[in-house]
């Protein structure tokens, strides 16, 4: 079989897999798609609207719940122009250069969606541990180096692995099993020495899929050490559930996370459709959940939603 690249001359192409099984069914899956697509573009366009508009969301908070909301969208944006098109008019072919675009964009969205978090449970930290420095602590100016830092985390994270994958060999079947382009999908089809690919993946799986949550997980010991030490019930039941949204946007983000992966290691000999259906909750569950669960659990992005469509209504 003669060897394929992304630097030939010919126009060669990657195809994409919609619902293994389920092909002639594809418009009708398309709804359920369409529908959380929209709820996903729309719900964090409306977080990122009330936080702009609203002179009394300016913090760190909810400067960082913006953060997360622009990450969902880039996330959401990034899938879905193959999957809506491959489910609506069966447009499975997708070049080399536009694949290796959307890997960068989806790996990039993925890492700093978890980023974000971990950033979001250090403000947590300070707001619950050390709330008289907290105006001090997480002035713009930091907020903003956090901002830029994660940004520079996750390029920095992506580009080798993107390069390591662009020089190697595409030689087996075209054929992707996801509507998108995922590293793990692509790296099956290299027919090349693997190894640096491998030991660069599986560092990156350890600095940030493994170190994020672990950082998480301590910064929410030392925040239940200080809520056990309040005097009052009133005072940990308060402090809980500020941090209740970002326990549940982090449970979003890495319980299906955890499952793809236990999926990938031990279920490699399931059936296609559970691989594509993981992957499909794992990249759809974060964009989608993520601002019903800060629309419904935080008071004032409430109240900033509701100004917003009061003011539409009367212009």
């Amino acid at each position: 079989m003669s060897e394929l690249t992304n630097t030939t001359r010919a126009p060669y192409y990657l195809i994409l897999t919609g619902i293994p099984g389920f092909e002639g069914s594809h418009v009708w899956i398309s709804i359920p798609f369409c529908c959380l697509y929209t709820v996903s573009i729309v719900g964090n366009t409306t977080i990122l609207a009330v936080i702009r508009t609203e002179p009394s969301l300016q913090q760190p908070m909810y400067l960082f719940l913006s953060m997360l909301a622009l990450t969902d969208l880039g996330l959401t944006l990034t899938t879905l122009p193959t999957v809506m098109p491959l489910l609506w008019f069966n447009i499975r072919k997708m070049g080399f250069e536009a694949c290796f675009a959307q890997f960068f964009f989806l790996h990039g969205f993925s890492f700093m969606e978890s980023s974000v978090l971990l950033a979001m449970s250090f403000d947590r930290y300070v707001a619950i541990c050390h709330p008289l420095r907290y105006a001090t602590i997480l002035t713009s100016k930091v907020i903003g180096r956090i901002g830029l830092a994660i940004i520079c985390r996750c390029v920095l994270a992506v580009l080798p692995s993107l390069f390591l994958l662009k020089r190697l060999p595409f030689c087996r079947s075209h054929l992707l099993s996801h509507s998108y382009c995922l590293h793990q999908d692509m790296i099956r089809l290299v027919c090349a020495d693997i190894r640096i690919n491998s030991w660069y993946g599986f560092a990156l799986v350890l600095l940030i899929i493994v170190m994020d949550p672990l950082l998480i997980v301590l910064s929410y010991a030392f925040i239940l050490k200080s809520i056990l030490g309040a005097t009052s019930w009133t005072e940990r039941f308060r402090a809980l559930n500020n941090c209740l949204s970002h326990i549940l946007a982090v449970l979003v983000l890495y319980v299906p996370m955890v499952g793809v992966s236990m999926t990938h290691r031990f279920a490699k000999h399931a059936s296609p459709l559970v691989h594509v259906i993981m992957a499909n909750i794992y990249l759809l569950a974060p964009p989608v959940l993520n601002p019903i669960i800060y629309s419904v659990k935080t008071k004032q992005i409430r109240q900033g939603i509701f100004h917003l469509l009061l003011q539409r209504k009367v212009y």
